[in-house]
């Protein structure tokens, strides 16, 4: 069964930087409502739900339950600003979803199979999970809280495309829309590994360059020692008589 989240607010009507940070020291987080069939209405939600609910990842990709003033409506969110250095909720941006319209949210990547892969088991590779999240376009209803990526068959140098995956019925890739396909997945070497293949390539390729080298020095010295040769056998011959 999957988990229910709700946000709990109120509507706020001071704006700017000064309104925020009192907001923040009375335990609440300024956010926005927008879209749907309403207009943009600025509110303030309790700081304290909404930092267990962050510990969540299925948060970020569920359609979430927003009670403000009484009244109840279906929303995600689309952004939440976060304190760099601190653990505190700068600001959230939520918006508001209808049934029979289509939504897009970044839904995470989950991937298995990554231990027993050939790449990894048998050949000492490493998996490298180039994204960890895709944005997708769906009804809510078809809204997944993640999607799950089998890597078992994955050997050194393969690597998964978006295009590669079978995405849930009703769940489109905003990416490949846009004609884009990244890169999610792959199986490399690792770096120490894929240093010490170029440094004996290297080696190698040395060692092949300096082989005529080494032949054509062998072959001016043997020359040089017939040549010496030559010039004792006729030093050793007696002069011619007068």
């Amino acid at each position: 069964m999957k988990q229910s989240f709700v946000i709990h607010a109120e509507t706020r009507s001071l704006q700017g930087k000064g309104a925020s940070r009192r907001l923040r020291r009375e335990g609440k987080v300024p956010a926005i409502v927008y879209g749907g069939l309403g207009e943009a209405v600025m509110i303030a939600a309790d700081a304290n739900e909404l930092s267990k609910h962050v510990r969540n990842r299925a948060f970020f990709s569920r359609l979430l339950d927003l009670e403000l003033d009484g009244k109840s409506e279906q929303v995600v969110i689309k952004a939440l600003q976060r304190h760099p250095a601190r653990d505190i909720l700068l600001h959230m941006d939520l918006q508001r979803v209808r049934a029979d319209v289509a939504l897009r949210s970044h839904v995470q990547l989950l991937f298995t199979g990554g231990d027993i892969c050939p790449g990894v088991k048998t050949n000492g590779g490493v998996l490298d999970r180039v994204l960890v999240q895709i944005e997708i376009e769906c009804l809510p209803k078809d809204l997944p809280e993640s999607i799950t990526i089998d890597v078992s068959g994955m050997d050194v140098g393969d690597s998964l495309r978006v295009s590669e995956i079978k995405l849930p019925e009703g769940v489109k890739s905003v990416a490949l829309m846009h004609g884009r396909d990244p890169t999610l997945v792959t199986v490399q070497l690792p770096r120490a590994a894929i240093e010490e293949e170029v440094q004996e390539a290297a080696e190698a390729a040395a060692a092949a360059a300096a082989a005529p080298a080494a032949d054509a020095k062998a072959g001016d010295a043997a020359k040089a020692g017939d040549a010496a040769k030559a010039d004792a056998k006729a030093d050793a011959k007696p002069a011619p008589k007068k």
